[in-house]
């Protein structure tokens, strides 16, 4: 009844009246596959040579140039029947069970880690994000009537627990930031890493990178004012290393204020005004541990900042500088530094902090992470919302070999984003408003102004 042969796809029919559109863009996809996977499925034809079932992979195989395919002759369908096979076929593949969208993403995430072009198999960014996010619309009223979309054109990125740092959108989103002329490595120099134990987690606090100098990742900037403050609010940055923070601030319409102890760092800060818009971004400088001294005139609408992780990354020789202390040192000081900046924070409002553990010189973990919460919690806030940064690998498949095999550590490649509230957190939401967020296929034309 069916026989299996290998034929030159030119030689194949094509059915004049199939109903499946390819366009050239699926074709690509199909052709592809085909080039890494192999022609694995075979076309189905009747004896005349006529395609029943496969005119998208016959298509990949033109366009990659094959000259033989795998073919199965199916002999006992009728003329009725092969034509409605060839709409069962289409159909039916339309009417499957949907995604499973938690069991994809992970799928998704670890093939990509593995090298693998998401691409070639159907599976890009703009894909990703349409299956299974939809939301649904209030029972009895239109998705227009309500203005559900996908989560993605509403808030930038699903707002789920997990930040994916390497997937498509963002990267081309941080190249959008960056080539504006962002240069938060300038007054740093690239210095070396804290001891011996902290080493192994040197990738923990690069979320991009120039020169080897960790500077901040603008688009996790951008996502954390678009949800957690007012359009037109006050940033509070006790912390305010790098111009990142403040620039990105400006061009999401945000006041930030800064504040940081490296006169240098400061100076280079303020250097990049040009690249800044109104209202233009403010750094102070100074020992934040007088923060609500120096900043006695500020009611902030947000905390947000990244702090020295310890002694990961010593900034400088002073001794003053926080990066340079004792873990015991630094925890007090670091607790002091968060019951003042808060203070300056307004009631109902949101802080967020990015943060990741450290080890000590034996090699065990600080609790940096679990110390941040508990500082927020003294100073009065209440732990609200946790998510990990999943950021790129950069070398840490070379490093993470060595580490493993030494001493089991895992490589690390995620960070924490800590995001705690000052009163309650339905009236801190309602102070943020909507989320205004602008997709970047609509900026395309305007990379270096990313407003909405």
């Amino acid at each position: 009844m069916t026989n299996l042969v290998n034929i030159n796809p030119a030689e194949l029919i094509p059915y004049a009246r199939n109903a499946k559109k390819h366009d050239e863009a699926q074709v690509a996809k199909i052709a592809g596959s085909i080039r890494a996977f192999g022609f694995n499925a075979p076309v189905l034809i009747a004896p005349d040579k006529s395609i029943i079932v496969g005119h998208g992979r016959v298509l990949g195989a033109l366009k990659l140039g094959l000259t033989e395919i795998p073919c199965r002759i199916l002999s006992h369908l009728s003329d009725a029947d092969r034509r409605a096979y060839i709409l069962a076929d289409n159909r039916l593949g339309e009417l499957g069970g949907g995604w499973d969208t938690e069991m994809l993403a992970l799928e998704c995430a670890e093939l990509g880690d593995l090298g693998v072009d998401l691409d070639g198999i159907g599976l890009d960014s703009a894909s990703l994000d349409s299956l299974g996010l939809e939301e649904e619309a209030d029972a009895g009223e239109s998705s227009k009537q309500t203005g559900a979309g996908s989560l993605a054109e509403k808030f930038g990125i699903p707002p789920f627990s997990v930040l994916n740092a390497r997937e498509g959108w963002w990267q081309d989103r941080k190249r959008a930031w960056m080539v504006m002329g962002i240069k938060s490595e300038e007054g740093r120099d690239a210095k070396a890493f804290g001891h011996d134990g902290a080493t192994d987690d040197v990738s923990l606090k690069i979320l991009a990178q120039t020169n080897g100098i960790s500077i901040f990742d603008p688009v996790l900037c951008e996502l954390a004012y678009r949800w957690f403050s007012p359009p037109t609010g006050t940033i509070l940055d006790p912390f305010a290393g790098g111009s990142v923070r403040g620039i990105v601030a400006s061009h999401c319409g945000r006041q930030y204020v800064g504040m940081d102890l490296r006169a240098e760092q400061v100076e280079a800060n303020r250097s990049q005004a040009n690249v800044a818009k109104d209202p233009q971004p403010v750094w102070h400088c100074g020992d934040s541990r007088t923060i609500d001294k120096v900043c006695a005139d500020v009611e902030a609408d947000m905390i947000f900042s990244c702090p020295p992780y310890a002694d990961l990354e010593v900034y400088s020789d002073n001794p003053a500088d926080l990066s340079t202390l004792g873990y015991a040192e630094f925890r007090k000081a670091y607790f002091e530094i968060i019951a003042k900046a808060c203070s300056r924070l307004k009631q109902d409002r949101f802080a967020c902090f990015v943060v990741g553990d450290v080890r000590d010189a034996k090699g065990n973990y600080y609790n940096f992470v679990g110390d941040t919460v508990e500082a927020f919690r003294a100073a009065g806030l209440n732990y609200y919302n946790e998510a990990v940064l999943v950021t790129c690998v950069g070398s840490l498949p070379i490093r993470a070999g060595k580490q493993f095999a030494s001493g089991r550590k895992l490589g690390k490649t995620h960070q924490n984003v800590l995001v705690f509230v000052k009163g309650d957190g339905k009236r801190a939401t309602a102070a943020c408003g909507p989320v205004e967020f602008t997709l970047p296929e609509a900026e395309a034309s305007a990379p270096a102004d990313l407003s909405p």
